[in-house]
């Protein structure tokens, strides 16, 4: 079963790092570039020498106040990336998805303290379709917003064991068998409906739940539906109201829904699974549609940084209040996710991903104005967690390198 968990661990996970390149973006300064390169190498030569393989990239965009850098850090037999590279970024997808709801709620159109067997505004239609595949446990008591905040006690079908396809999840064994199979959050919520899966009654705890995201595209899409007058999917609100070219900050970031939708841009960057010192499992092409509001995004890290800067600033679709909402209270040790969103200490608010080979951080620190996007495109089969910590050290290290506070004392 060896090329099952394989399978497993790409479906689950998303980082990236490689061989030594340096490249400098908006800002001239060369001792800037210089210290940035530097740090970027010697956090890849470091995660190297933990797990005896070489890196294919690590990567970092980060912006200040005072201008924009870039650099990339390829492992021997690899090549840098550009900070106009396409690739997934994984669950940072779900941001978008909260801030979809957000949105929405500003206009109206929802309400985040609503129960999913509500109707929506100004309608006689339920959020969540009123049908005996939808029956999973404590519906009547779940909310939008425990939905975003992993707090609904929603089983993962997409991360943890389901019965019929112990030890691994529904969407890993189906996608192993059926590599094209148009996954939709029907047939995944009705594995919760069958096996009456959760983790906990709602609001009593926080879960990450990938398939709680999924119920909440599916609400967006059918939020969006009735108020467009014809069917609409979650992809089609983040283009015409998040990112697309009618949007305050128009970016070129995509979310695939259809699982035929399967290939990157050019130029793009692959993810890499490692298995042995000997043996890379590269992940170009893939089948997304079971990762749809969760982890089925891509763009490049140039756009992912204007984002969440924009949005964390209230300069993009949300207002002020609204972003204020999705960011969690830090001051409290619970709940420790908010709205599609998390804090890190000297880091700020973001999200992270981990999916096929690649792992992603976006992260905005509104104390320095300082936003980054980190990205690695491998992760280690063997020792999974140090090239997911890798993420969080190099943007650390390069904020330090830049005169930062950078990784907090334990």
């Amino acid at each position: 079963m060896k090329s099952l968990f394989t399978i497993t661990l790409l479906i689950f996970i998303t980082l990236s790092i490689t061989f030594s390149c340096k490249k400098k973006d908006t800002n001239p300064d060369p001792a800037i570039q210089a210290a940035i390169d530097a740090a970027v190498t010697a956090t890849r030569l470091g995660v190297e020498a933990e797990i005896g393989k070489a890196i294919p990239n690590l990567n970092i965009y980060i912006q200040t106040p005072e201008g924009s850098w870039f650099s990339s850090s390829a492992g021997e037999g690899y090549q840098p990336i550009t900070a106009d590279t396409y690739f997934r970024f994984a669950s940072n997808t779900k941001n978008f998805t909260s801030a979809s709801i957000l949105n929405m709620q500003e206009d109206g159109w929802v309400n985040l303290d609503d129960k999913i067997t509500d109707l929506i505004p100004g309608s006689n239609i339920p959020y969540v379709p009123a049908t005996a595949m939808w029956d999973i446990p404590y519906k009547d008591q779940i909310t939008i917003k425990m939905l975003l905040n992993h707090s609904a006690g929603v089983y993962d079908v997409d991360n943890d064991s389901v019965p019929g396809y112990s030890p691994y999840s529904y969407t890993a064994v189906t996608q192993y068998y059926e590599p094209d199979h148009q996954f939709t959050a029907e047939e995944m919520v009705n594995q919760l409906t069958i096996n009456q899966l959760s983790y906990f009654e709602p609001g009593t705890g926080q879960h990450y739940s990938n398939t709680g995201y999924a119920i909440a595209g599916e609400i967006v899409g059918r939020i969006y539906s009735l108020h467009a007058g014809t069917t609409k999917h979650l992809s089609d609100y983040l283009s015409d109201y998040i990112v697309g070219e009618s949007t305050p900050v128009p970016l070129d970031i995509r979310f695939p829904y259809l699982a035929s939708d399967q290939d990157l841009p050019s130029p793009y960057s692959c993810g890499h699974v490692l298995v042995s010192a000997t043996e890379t499992n590269e992940i170009c092409s893939y089948n997304m549609s079971a990762q749809v509001a969760e982890g089925n995004g891509y763009t490049t890290m140039k756009n992912l940084n204007t984002y969440i800067r924009t949005l964390m600033k209230g300069e993009n679709v949300l207002t002020t209040a609204s972003v204020e909402m999705m960011k969690h209270d830090v001051s409290t040790a619970s709940p420790t996710y908010g709205l599609g969103c998390f804090y890190n200490e000297n880091l700020g608010y973001g999200h992270n991903g981990a999916r096929v080979g690649n792992m992603t951080l976006m992260m905005y620190d509104p104390e320095l104005d300082i936003s980054l996007i980190t990205y690695i495109s491998a992760i280690d089969e063997v020792d999974f967690l140090i090239t997911y910590f890798a993420i969080t050290d190099v943007a650390y290290a390069v904020r330090e390198a830049m005169g930062y506070p950078g990784k907090p004392k334990e």
